[in-house]
């Protein structure tokens, strides 16, 4: 393992280890973070590995101080990240939205469990959903990908970054407790064969250059701290130099741009999976280990006869809006099993608009959804009317 920036073949891992395994090979090179349950193994698998592939491992005095460490390592060039659950994500908010401010790349990987307060800390839950959309204050667009599996834990864990380096700005990877702890198999291609992309860097001379003058894209290139341009960080509202200002003219130019630059390029973004949805009369829309229980009752439901589908949210924000319109005209009823008391089905119901029914199968936490609620929703949402 010394020396190897990526490992190769095919390993037995949890999903906390793959999530790492993927940070190394996306070329993260700096962790901060605070130990907190069911996350730590992240933390303690990049304590071992970031040193041998010459990376640096900081252990914080708290979220907040993590999560302020992993801007100022990117914005001094090395792609950085941190790790936490509930308790933690909620000290990170504030600079998670100075991230977004100042559209600096970084990942942070929550493992979620049940909440509220210190909750359940080795049980799963999926209650930090909304807070991953809303939980910061002011106007700003988000990306949060749900993996399912170790594997995926590995493989979103790239695209996390890359999203990150390609968009300027913090990815969330909300994960939950299961897919974290859960062993399974990992397949990790070699280095040749995974993309990754680093961010852009300017094209002018270091007298031209704005910090914050968005490309074509609408994604402004990023200089690194001593490449020898002037640079201005800061989380008031701020010009095109970086320069605070007062005017709204500046507010409404700065905020559509951190706005615009995700809206704008949803095609680039958005993930989701279909299973048998062609002739299906009930969709069952899911994330995380909760779409590994959709999956089971899908088929299960086929089996039985009845005509049911899944969509699996690989990126749950931003919301596949348009697809989830369009499906709300097709099927009977839209079900949504969510490990808590109800958050994302909430964005079913404001896209349904009363065309099909919605339902949600809620738990409030500490174990998995069983695939046969969610049979049972399905066949309790075709008895009854249209």
């Amino acid at each position: 393992m010394a020396g190897k920036a990526v490992l190769t073949g095919t390993h037995f891992m949890n999903g906390d280890e793959a999530c790492c395994e993927g940070a190394l090979a996306a070329g993260c090179r700096f962790f901060g973070g605070y130990p907190i349950t069911p996350a730590t193994e992240v933390a303690e698998r990049m304590s071992k590995r970031l040193p041998q592939v010459g990376g640096v491992f900081i252990q914080m005095e708290d979220e907040i101080a993590s999560m302020a460490a992993i801007l100022g390592a990117s914005w001094g060039g090395r792609k950085s990240m941190t790790s936490t659950s509930g308790p933690g994500f909620s000290l990170m908010m504030e600079n998670i939205g100075l991230g977004l401010c100042t559209e600096t790349p970084c990942v942070i990987c929550n493992v979620q469990r049940a909440g509220p307060s210190t909750g359940l800390p080795t049980l799963v839950g999926q209650g930090d959903m909304m807070q991953a959309r809303w939980g910061s204050h002011g106007p700003y667009e988000i990306i949060a990908l749900c993996p399912a599996s170790p594997q995926e834990m590995f493989d979103f864990t790239i695209r996390a970054f890359n999203l990150s380096e390609q968009f300027r700005l913090p990815v969330l990877i909300m994960a939950d407790e299961v897919v974290g702890h859960m062993n399974e198999r990992v397949v990790i291609p070699p280095a040749d064969q995974i993309e990754v992309i680093d961010r852009a860097k300017p094209s002018v001379s270091p007298a031209e250059y704005l910090p914050y003058r968005p490309g074509p894209d609408g994604v402004a290139p990023m200089a690194n701290f001593g490449d020898g341009y002037f640079m201005h960080v800061t989380g008031l509202t701020h010009d095109q130099r970086g320069y605070p200002t007062m005017t709204p003219a500046a507010q409404v130019e700065m905020t559509e741009r951190i706005v615009g630059k995700i809206r704008n390029n949803l095609d680039r973004i958005l993930d989701y999976e279909t299973l048998l949805l062609d002739d299906a009369q009930v969709a069952v829309v899911a994330y995380g280990i909760s779409a590994r229980s959709a999956r089971g009752a899908v088929l299960a439901a086929r089996e039985a006869g009845l005509k049911a589908g899944l969509v699996k949210l690989n990126v749950a924000w931003p919301f596949p809006e348009q697809f989830i319109r369009e499906l709300s005209h097709q099927v009977k009823c839209m079900i949504m099993p969510e490990i808590n008391l109800g958050q994302m089905v909430l964005e079913l119901e404001r896209l349904a608009q009363g065309r099909c029914a919605v339902r949600l199968v809620a738990h409030p936490g500490g174990t998995i959804i069983s695939p046969r609620r969610i049979v049972e929703a399905i066949g309790q949402a075709l008895k009854e009317r249209p």
